[in-house]
């Protein structure tokens, strides 16, 4: 009923502070007397729960309270799983778009150049076709590819005969005419100089040479076309030079350079493989470059003109 909190030590005489229930106040009371005043304090219902240690209150749990915890347990216990399960799905479905994707560029790269190639031999195919197509279909002949093999043969005739001395008289005589024309002249000898640069005869026009030339900085080297050869006069002598033509994108648009004959690199290659290498974008390239000396020292004069 009572219970003691008052400091003891000392013997000091001071009163003696008890707690009691509000019941045995006056119980406590009446069996004193007259001894010495006592100090009683009301002990609330929270001051009996601050005297149980937490300790013991987490030792004698009631069996309820342990089956809730448990309980909680057993339910982190599936949650856990199911984000293992969720991690691994995710996991396989980033696999599998990964190996999807690479498959399926895999299959653009392959069939890419393929429908290139298809699409732009069925344009020509459609556009020779169509110089003769619609006599053939006004003369009642209906045979598909005809006019595709009529107009080849007509341009293998035409090239056959501007190749001998009377087509060359008649082409001449064609230019003539055609360049009297105020506009059409202008046209007609930028087409002229296109389909000159890369003529199988090699004359005075073409890409007479496939070259390497040091461009832009020392180390760095770009495939170029020789065009035409330039004598450099000047105070200490002549000095031969090349002026060769670097494509850009495309073949027909590029910049023109003054070299010196003796930092000119010939690889043995041909006019036409140095195109294929401009038009693919360098992955024609062969592995390995063999070089046509055309004068002894040559590479040793260009790494003193480098240093």
């Amino acid at each position: 009923m009572l219970t003691q909190v008052a400091n003891k030590k000392g013997g000091s005489g001071r009163p003696l502070q008890l707690r009691a229930s509000s019941r045995a106040r006056e119980d406590i009371w009446m069996a004193m007397g007259d001894a010495k005043p006592l100090v009683l304090i009301p002990m609330p219902s929270c001051d009996r729960d601050l005297l149980v240690p937490t300790a013991a209150v987490a030792t004698y749990a009631s069996p309820s309270a342990r089956s809730v915890a448990d309980s909680d347990d057993d339910e982190s216990k599936p949650s856990s799983a199911s984000a293992a399960a969720q991690t691994g799905r995710e996991a396989f479905h980033k696999v599998v778009h990964s190996w999807a994707s690479k498959k399926f560029m895999t299959g653009c790269v392959i069939l890419f150049p393929i429908a290139v190639t298809f699409y732009v031999t069925w344009w020509f195919f459609r556009f020779v076709d169509g110089f003769f197509s619609p006599i053939y279909a006004h003369l009642g002949i209906k045979i598909f590819g005809l006019g595709f093999v009529t107009s080849i043969s007509f341009i293998f005739v035409v090239g056959v005969f501007m190749s001998s001395w009377l087509g060359a008289s008649v082409l001449g005589l064609g230019e003539w005419f055609i360049k009297r024309m105020p506009f059409v002249r202008h046209i007609y000898d930028a087409s002229k100089q296109i389909s000159a640069a890369i003529s199988p005869d090699q004359n005075k026009h073409a890409f007479k040479e496939l070259v390497i030339i040091r461009h832009p900085r020392i180390g760095e080297y770009a495939f170029g076309f020789i065009t035409s050869e330039v004598l450099l006069q000047g105070y200490s002598g002549e000095e031969q030079m090349y002026c060769v033509y670097v494509p850009t994108n495309h073949l027909y648009i590029g910049d023109i350079f003054l070299v010196s004959s003796s930092d000119v690199i010939r690889p043995n290659m041909s006019v036409r493989e140095g195109i294929e290498i401009v038009v693919s974008v360098g992955t024609s390239m062969p592995g390995v470059l063999s070089i046509l000396e055309t004068e002894p020292n040559q590479l040793d004069r260009m790494r003193s003109t480098r240093s």
